[in-house]
């Protein structure tokens, strides 16, 4: 399954797989009921579903070599989600074999308290990658209006100014102001910008941690924190179409990526993640006449 910009991709089974289909279009609103957490495979059967990642995952590498060649755009990945829909593991699946000199990757828990001194986009700016790069953001600058909002006892450990209320409408209105004003600067100075919701259910969610619980070899995965903070999950679904509505921009666009059947959803993100690179037109750097006549030069000294 190879990525089109225009066209989509088609799996075996006649389905096409369209980016478009996933993304969050500009000024919509949203309400996360209306977006499926499964729908239909894109594969026939697992061992397909591996030969199609197989070679998403390799055409992924060859854009990763002609990004890091051009040395003139680069490329920010930001997962988000609910505990347990998968992205650890869509990470590891859809970037395996991406050479690690081109790819950094970047985790974001509780601020420390240096981070906390800063304004909240400091610590992701920090870990923004380098020109010819593939960054990715395993949560971000994004838990500020999510987890932040859902437990807005959080804000005063970071002793904000009076105006506007912090919690306040108002506030999280600016806040998500700030988001598309930074994304939009990294969009103006080559940073392409791709955002996923890896949208699992609460049924889904309950297996998994059912699962974790069930197995020695995935104990360490589970923390009771997890399920207490299912007990706010509509609060969360409301925070995420909040974000999802005012965030999702031309520059910066929201996949919400169907996320009970794990195959799938990889399938998906690899096909946007490859669409979005051919999308900036890369190309090896062409060399002019003086570069070429040196390259002749050499080749003439090491065949003598």
């Amino acid at each position: 399954m190879k990525a089109k910009r225009d066209k989509g991709s088609k799996g075996n089974k006649g389905r096409k797989l369209r980016v478009e289909q996933f993304r969050v279009k500009p000024g919509r609103s949203v309400k996360l009921s209306r977006w499926a957490t499964r729908v239909p495979d894109f594969y026939r059967d697992e061992q397909d579903a591996q030969a199609q990642l197989a070679k998403q995952v390799a055409r992924t590498s060859e854009l990763q070599d002609m990004l890091y060649a051009s040395d003139h755009h680069s490329l920010l990945l930001v997962f988000q989600a609910m505990d347990a829909a998968g992205k650890d593991g869509a990470i590891k699946h859809v970037l395996t074999g991406v050479n690690p000199q081109g790819c950094q990757a970047s985790s974001f828990k509780q601020p420390s308290t240096e981070e906390l001194e800063h304004d909240f986009l400091w610590r992701t700016a920090l870990k923004l990658p380098e020109r010819g790069r593939i960054g990715v953001f395993n949560r971000s600058y994004y838990e500020e209006v999510l987890v932040v909002r859902v437990h807005p006892e959080y804000l005063e450990a970071q002793r904000l100014p009076a105006e506007p209320p912090p919690g306040s409408k108002e506030f999280w209105q600016q806040r998500m102001g700030s988001i598309r004003d930074h994304e939009a600067h990294l969009a103006r100075n080559g940073t392409a910008i791709v955002k996923f919701f890896l949208h699992v259910s609460k049924e889904e969610q309950r297996q998994r941690f059912l699962d974790r619980i069930d197995h020695p070899e995935k104990n360490w995965k589970f923390s009771v924190g997890d399920v207490q903070e299912r007990e706010h999950w509509d609060d969360y679904m409301h925070a995420y179409e909040q974000v999802l509505a005012s965030t999702s921009t031309a520059e910066a666009p929201w996949y919400v990526v169907p996320a009970d059947d794990k195959k799938n959803a990889r399938l998906i993100m690899s096909c946007v993640i490859n669409w979005t690179l051919e999308s900036l037109g890369l190309a090896y750097p062409k060399l002019d006449k003086r570069r070429m006549a040196d390259l002749k030069a050499a080749r003439r000294l090491l065949t003598e």
